[in-house]
């Protein structure tokens, strides 16, 4: 079957307005169960958070989730999609203030839910080799390197009779990277058919994963309202002024760095020739940088 393209809205842009009423969850739930690879993934409800902001143009886009997995466990997700720098740093708050903020006064430490936090990045986060990372708390032994299991006694009657089950505990967060940009459109997983859907605004007509036909139903373009279109035509003008003042930024910072290393090899007195073929810069630039310095600039 040939494909039929249909303009489909950014995905981030979709987490943080039309993905929020519990009538589109099936859409969410979808994406969830591709990436933790769990069929039986349900959203209970929307957590309030700084994320869940109206307008277009908040400065954070973080919705969280409280969700149920297959084994019946209560996980709060975290989905978030920032361009911001100490990102790292801006994650391990974010993902410590869902806990305490989940966590009811006087309440005893063992109900306190896993969090597992899902970001969707546009930009280099560091160096490797793959587009989509998991990260967990793992407790390895210094002299042996083999991992610590924890677990926690639980109370259980069989046969009638009352014992102890030892079940693992797996409380520590989790964290999921996705980098958009360095999807090689291959797919060979059912997550790689909603990142391709994130990278290129489009569900390919062969695509078989849970509930992504809702996703191409509900984030259609021409499905939204006169109203949600001019909000998402705001949204993109806002990114792409974002995106114009950090490449912006990044060429400044470029610029002054080259004269700096301009500014350091006139002052051990390398010659002009010499400090323009290692630099790029002009003749007259090199001497313009060379009087700066006899001022004392």
């Amino acid at each position: 079957m040939a494909d039929n393209p249909v303009r489909l809205i950014r995905f981030d842009w979709a987490i943080k307005s039309l993905l929020r009423d519990k009538s589109n969850f099936d859409v969410l739930e979808g994406f969830l169960a591709a990436l933790l690879e769990d069929e039986n993934i349900k959203i209970l409800n929307l957590l309030e958070s700084e994320g869940n902001q109206s307008h277009a143009d908040d400065k954070f886009n973080r919705v969280d989730l409280m969700v149920e997995d297959s084994l019946g466990r209560k996980i709060i997700i975290e989905i978030q999609n920032t361009r911001e720098t100490d990102y790292l740093e801006r994650l391990l708050f974010g993902t410590s203030k869902v806990i305490v903020e989940n966590q009811k006064l006087g309440e005893d430490f063992s109900s306190i839910s896993k969090v597992i936090s899902v970001s969707i990045l546009y930009f280099n986060l560091g160096t490797g080799d793959d587009y989509l990372y998991k990260g967990t708390t793992r407790f390895l032994g210094m002299n042996t390197g083999t991992p610590l299991h924890i677990k926690r006694g639980s109370q259980v009657i069989e046969n009638l009779k009352p014992g102890i089950r030892f079940i693992t505990k797996d409380i520590f967060p989790e964290y999921y990277f996705i980098q958009v940009h360095k999807f090689p459109d291959v797919i060979t997983r059912f997550i790689d058919e909603w990142i391709y859907m994130i990278k290129h605004e489009e569900i390919k007509d062969d695509f078989s994963s849970k509930n992504i036909d809702k996703a191409r139903e509900k984030l259609a373009w021409v499905h939204m309202s006169r109203q949600e279109k001019a909000a998402y035509d705001r949204y993109l003008i806002n990114l792409a002024r974002e995106r114009n003042i950090m490449e912006t930024a990044a060429m400044d910072g470029m610029e002054m760095g080259i004269k700096k290393i301009a500014m350091k090899m006139i002052v051990k007195g390398e010659p002009m020739e010499k400090i323009s073929e290692f630099t790029e810069l002009s003749i007259d630039e090199i001497q313009s940088l060379q009087s700066m310095s006899k001022a004392g600039f």
